[in-house]
């Protein structure tokens, strides 16, 4: 729309409204004028009642004095207060234009009743002759006749006024009959300008429409080879990725594989020599195969899908806990400090995951002080306020438990530290890290519900603070982490536990594990066989399968077997993610899991969880 287009009707809307303002007012005043003419009209009728009342009184008056009879005296009384609420009456409704003639009118109606009064008193007490002759002296007859000249130059100024206003409201009605036709006749030009000025608009619209839609059309044909740019772009960017991905975990795997199939080359030859001391080379295998199993939970934690086992804990008892292994990874040049806070709340986490990403923030500590320095570990209560929360959408204001990992070492920039959670990010050289280890803390915080915050400085040290959701209610006592100098749990020949896998190598894995826990095993390849065994063998205590089978998944072998034995406690193990396959809706979301791969303590330690769950 044109600009000037809206300035008439906006001059034809602001005369309107001055005229229906204008109308208003003339309202209001035809409203006064017929207000002050019925006050006028009042005010006369009221002095002609006085006068009235003031002959009835004289009336009055003159009969008793002729009879003597106090019949004529009825009158004379009610009159006299008649007369006094008239005065004030017209005193009301009198305006200060009537000048003196108001007081003047009030002191000879006064005059006149005392002279009414005074003959009646003496004809009262028998002075007939006394009261005849104050009526023969022609006093009262002189005040009456000052009351009519009063009241008849009250009725001259009144007629005078009422004539005046009577005028006043004709114009007023003649004003306002000419306000309403120029509104009336300004609306209806306004309405048939706005009719006409739409109509144009519409015309402009219409064509604007139909630019509009050669430029769409024109945008679609550009958008649609914008896409294809972009496509090319992700697809460039996703290589980049997968570079930056495969270039570190290659390497990384490389020295895993290496550590393990060398180990396992050296045990070998050592077991066909005979010789001894072969504890070595196995625990170094073993540590090659943790190394791998932690890199694929940090991939599972950065996309926040590793399988959790939550438990209450206590950090006060899980950071000192540490001390040794983060001695021992950390080496003589870095002090390490632990500060606890006394009353700390209790938390709910994965107790492993969470030692993890505190041995990950340690040993980036001990990267970014590599001449040596200072370690900090502090524990705290903490709460973040809704300000807070406003500020870091996603993190809901409350209560939290608080641990702090801060050095005194070379600190980040500001860029770094926006993109230190990256993933791949690293600042390390080539092939010495994925750059998975901030990103891996990050995933699982936010898995657990919690926040992670950076806080550096260039030059002056980094403290990484991780808010973990304070547990509230009653719940049992947060156990300590088993990672260090626990007993491995075993079982009982009497418990019989049959283990279903189609994947040869890891079924008699399976199997040599629980047999060397002391278990019973019985084994099978799939589904259908493992329905017979459970049928030959009542007495089996625990169902352990695979959850993806060829021939019948693990949750069909759990539901036919819960049909026979419905106390059967079952324990899955599957190579994907507790949420991959719950939310595929492959099994419930209550399920015992155990993920592969899997260690001998973190088998017999969950075998053992479920047949206790059992036989409680």
């Amino acid at each position: 729309m044109r600009p000037f287009s809206l300035a008439p009707l906006v001059a034809g809307f602001l005369l309107l409204v001055a005229v229906v303002a204008a109308t208003g007012g003339l309202i209001a005043m035809q409203r006064g004028n017929v207000a002050d003419t019925r006050r006028t009209v009042e005010l006369r009728s009221s002095v002609l009642r006085l006068f009235s009342n003031l002959q009835d009184a004289e009336t009055s008056q003159r009969g008793y004095l002729l009879t003597g009879e106090d019949a004529y005296l009825g009158p004379f009384r009610e009159t006299e207060g008649q007369i006094s609420a008239a005065l004030n009456q017209i005193a009301a409704s009198a305006e200060a234009e009537l000048g003196s003639a108001l007081p003047d009118l009030r002191t000879v109606v006064a005059e006149k009743l005392v002279e009414l009064r005074r003959t009646i008193d003496l004809r009262h007490s028998g002075e007939t002759e006394a009261s005849l002759a104050v009526v023969r002296s022609g006093e009262g007859k002189r005040l009456m006749d000052r009351v009519r000249r009063i009241i008849e130059g009250l009725e001259t100024e009144i007629d005078a006024r009422l004539r005046t206003r009577q005028d006043s409201a004709a114009r007023t009605a003649r004003f306002l009959q000419i306000a309403i036709a120029a509104a009336v006749l300004l609306a209806v030009s306004l309405a048939a300008y706005a009719l006409f000025d739409a109509a144009a608009r519409n015309r402009r619209i219409a064509g604007a429409h139909r630019e509009l839609t050669g430029a769409h059309e024109a945008l679609l044909r550009a958008s649609v080879a914008r896409e294809r740019l972009e496509d090319q772009l992700r697809q460039s960017q996703k290589m980049e990725a997968m570079g930056q991905l495969t270039g570190g975990l290659a390497h990384d795997f490389n020295n895993m594989l290496a550590i393990i199939m060398g180990n396992l080359n050296l045990l070998k030859r050592r077991i066909e020599r005979g010789e001894g001391r072969l504890e070595t080379y196995v625990q170094q295998a073993l540590d090659g195969g943790a190394r791998a199993a932690t890199l694929t939970h940090r991939l599972l934690a950065f996309a926040r899908k590793q399988p959790l086992s939550p438990e209450a804990i206590d950090c006060n008892r899980l950071v000192p806990g540490m001390s040794e292994i983060l001695r021992r990874t950390l080496g003589e040049r870095v002090r390490v400090e632990t500060v606890l806070a006394g009353g700390l709340w209790t938390t709910r986490a994965d107790a492993n995951q969470l030692e993890n990403a505190l041995l990950n923030l340690a040993v980036n500590a001990r990267d970014a002080m590599p001449e040596g320095g200072h370690l900090t570990i502090e524990t705290a209560n903490a709460h973040l306020d809704d300000a807070y929360a406003q500020a870091h959408p996603g993190i809901p204001a409350g209560q939290y438990v608080l641990i702090a990992v801060s050095d005194t070492g070379s600190g980040m920039s500001q860029e770094i530290a926006t993109r230190a959670f990256d993933p791949f990010f690293t600042t390390k050289a080539v092939g010495q890290g994925t750059g998975l280890g901030l990103s891996q803390v990050y995933g699982f915080v936010r898995q657990t519900g919690g926040h992670v915050k950076i806080y550096t400085e260039a030059g002056r040290g980094t403290s990484v603070k991780i808010y973990l959701p304070r547990l509230v209610g009653s719940e049992a006592a947060p156990a300590q982490s088993g990672t260090v100098g626990a007993k491995i749990p075993e079982g009982d020949p009497r418990e019989i536990i049959l283990v279903v896998e189609d994947e040869d190598g890891v079924r008699r894995m399976a199997v040599e594990a629980l047999r060397d826990l002391s278990y019973t095993v019985i084994h099978a390849t799939g589904g259908t066989q493992a329905l017979r065994i459970l049928d030959e063998n009542p007495e089996i205590s625990l169902l352990f399968t695979d959850v993806v089978m060829p021939e019948m998944s693990g949750k069909e072998l759990a539901d036919a077997a819960r049909l026979r034995r419905p106390d059967l406690r079952v324990l899955y193990t599957t190579g994907y993610t507790r949420n991959a396959i719950v939310h595929n809706g492959v099994v419930d979301a209550d399920v015992q899991l155990l993920g592969k791969p899997y260690t001998l303590e973190q088998l017999a330690r969950k075998v053992r969880q479920v047949i206790a769950a059992q036989a409680a």
